[in-house]
């Protein structure tokens, strides 16, 4: 332990009510590893190794470990690197723009049918053996995708339905990505797990938290005569003095300077500079985002909404980067699916820059489809 652990897990858990417990870890891989040998040593401790399937979504990344590449719903990051480890089971994504794909267009309830569909796979495998549903608040690296509305609170009535704890993975979007301090805070969520990493420290120190309820922390110390009856589990660096010094600093900056409300502000403009591209370019067929974390997908029609190559998605990109603008999009991820152009400006991000941003993304779409 040390002074700047101890005070970093104070500041954090004051941002995160209902949850009391922090573990420090290396990297946001790790600190979904954690949680997944949590749920599997709970269902070893109270349900004879039953309980001990993890749900993931289609899309979804939660990390490069072979664990965490299993729970990973991105097929090009999982390609040659399997067998993986059993257990690990898929659910749909919630993607209103790509329903019909899923035979749900035009469904006014969108958003409680694609939590109806996690519903249909824990029958189909059995709620007694399912531990965890382990969820991004919003989909990164597979598209930007914002939950549609309905679907949050139906997620977490199906899991308090079958006893499953809730895992949510805010290794992208905690820490005020999107214009609260987490992600999940945005739909009201009450989760049992969050993961946490990139935006802790700010990228300054390596950093990451798997933080629980108290429930969760009261599952492994119910006989203290049992040598195993605790989480058993090393992290090399996790809690190191510099990370929770950093990561002090960090929430601190952002506070002092008002970065939450100041993400929610520029977040709307950028959304607003998307619309206006969209209504220009016919080639962007969604827009789509949460405070400071937006994506635009490019489509070559959009009635069929085709997705554009992924070639071409990437010269957009390089047209950006020779005006000195810098945005991504996703790649190596999805087969056929690596067209949605994807942004995080800095916290600190001005009008001027959101504005530069969206005139560079005009001029990279003009010279790319014309």
């Amino acid at each position: 332990g040390s002074i700047p652990g101890a005070l970093f897990a104070k500041r954090l858990i004051e941002k995160m009510p209902g949850l009391s417990r922090v573990y420090y870890n290396n990297s946001g891989s790790e600190a979904n590893e954690k949680a997944f040998k949590m749920v599997r040593q709970i269902a070893h401790k109270r349900y004879g190794g039953k309980k001990h399937k993890i749900l993931f979504r289609e899309r979804d990344y939660h990390g490069t470990t072979i664990a965490c590449l299993s729970a990973g719903g991105q097929p090009e990051r999982n390609a040659q690197y399997g067998p993986f480890t059993p257990g690990f089971v898929q659910v749909p994504h919630c993607l209103a723009y790509r329903a019909h794909e899923q035979g749900l267009e035009n469904a006014a309830n969108y958003g409680e049918l694609a939590a109806n569909a996690i519903e249909e796979v824990i029958l189909r495998e059995g709620p007694d053996t399912i531990g965890a549903l382990c969820l991004e608040p919003v989909t990164a690296g597979g598209g930007v995708i914002t939950p549609p509305e309905g679907y949050w609170p139906r997620v977490q009535e199906i899991c308090r339905k079958y006893d499953i704890l809730l895992h949510i993975d805010e290794v992208v979007c905690g820490l005020g990505r999107t214009g609260t301090w987490f992600g999940y805070q945005n739909y009201g969520i009450e989760p049992d797990m969050v993961t946490m990493a990139k935006g802790v420290a700010s990228g300054y120190a390596a950093i990451a938290c798997l933080v629980t309820t108290e429930k969760v922390f009261e599952m492994f110390k119910d006989d203290s005569t049992d040598p195993l009856n605790y989480f058993r589990d090393i992290s090399t660096f996790g809690g190191c003095t510099a990370g929770p010094a950093a990561a002090l600093e960090n929430i601190r900056i952002i506070e002092d300077e008002g970065l939450l409300d100041n993400t929610l502000a520029m977040g709307a403009r950028l959304m607003t500079r998307l619309e206006e591209l969209k209504d220009k370019h016919k080639v962007v067929g969604d827009v789509r985002g949460k405070g400071l974390f937006c994506g635009a997908e490019l489509v070559v029609d959009r009635a069929t909404k085709e997705p554009v190559a992924e070639k071409l998605a990437q010269q957009v990109v390089a047209e950006c980067g020779a005006q000195g603008v810098l945005i991504g999009v996703t790649n190596r991820s999805l087969p056929g699916r690596n067209n949605t152009l994807c942004l995080s400006p800095a916290l600190i991000a001005t009008a001027d820059h959101i504005d530069e941003i969206a005139a560079a993304m005009d001029v990279a779409l003009t010279r790319v489809f014309g």
